[in-house]
C-alpha cells in the first residue's frame, strides 16, 4: 500500500458528539413540563360523559364560556362572578356581538338546579344557543357470565 492510504496513529477520527443535542433536548423538556400546565388557564371541572359527542365545529367568532364549578361559582375567562354580575356580563357580550354562542362548562357533581338558573337567565338576555361541553365516555366490553361448573370453549 501507498503511503498515503495507509493510516497513521494520529489521524483524526470522526464521530458525532451527542452531548449537546441530549442538553438541548433536555432543557426543552425542562421548559415544557413547566409551560404545558399553564396552557389550560380555565378552571378545572369533572366534565359529565356521554358516549358519542358531537365533532368540534368551528364557529366564526370565539364562543363564550361559562363555567360552574362544584360549589356553584361561576367563572368566565377565568374570572369569578356572582350569578347576577355572570348575568350582566353575559348580557353586555350579547349586546357587543348577538351571534356569539353560549359554551356553559358544568362539572359533573352539579345539581340540575344550579344549572337550569343559568340556562333560563341567558336565554332571557338572548342568546342564539347555549351549548353543553361534555367529556367522551367510553363503553367497556360487557363481562362475561360463566354459569357455575359449566364448561368454557
Amino acid at each position: 500500500m501507498s503511503r498515503s492510504r495507509r493510516r497513521r496513529p494520529t489521524d483524526v477520527q470522526p464521530g458525532i458528539n451527542v452531548t449537546p443535542l441530549v442538553d438541548v433536548v433536555l432543557v426543552l423538556l425542562i421548559i415544557f413540563m413547566v409551560v404545558a400546565p399553564r396552557l389550560e388557564q380555565d378552571v378545572q371541572v369533572n366534565l359529565p360523559g356521554v358516549f358519542n359527542p358531537d365533532p368540534d365545529i368551528e364557529g366564526t367568532a370565539d364562543p363564550l364560556k361559562v363555567t360552574v364549578a362544584r360549589g356553584g361559582e361561576y367563572y368566565i375567562d377565568g374570572k369569578r362572578y356572582g350569578l347576577d354580575e355572570a348575568i350582566d356580563l353575559l348580557g353586555n357580550e350579547h349586546a357587543a356581538d348577538p351571534l356569539r354562542r353560549l359554551i356553559l362548562r358544568g362539572d359533573e357533581g352539579l345539581l340540575y338546579g344550579q344549572v337550569r338558573e343559568l340556562f333560563a337567565r341567558a336565554q332571557k338576555v338572548g342568546f342564539p344557543g347555549i351549548a353543553l361541553m361534555v367529556g367522551e365516555r367510553h363503553r367497556h366490553a360487557a363481562p362475561v357470565v360463566r354459569e357455575p361448573g359449566g364448561v368454557d370453549g
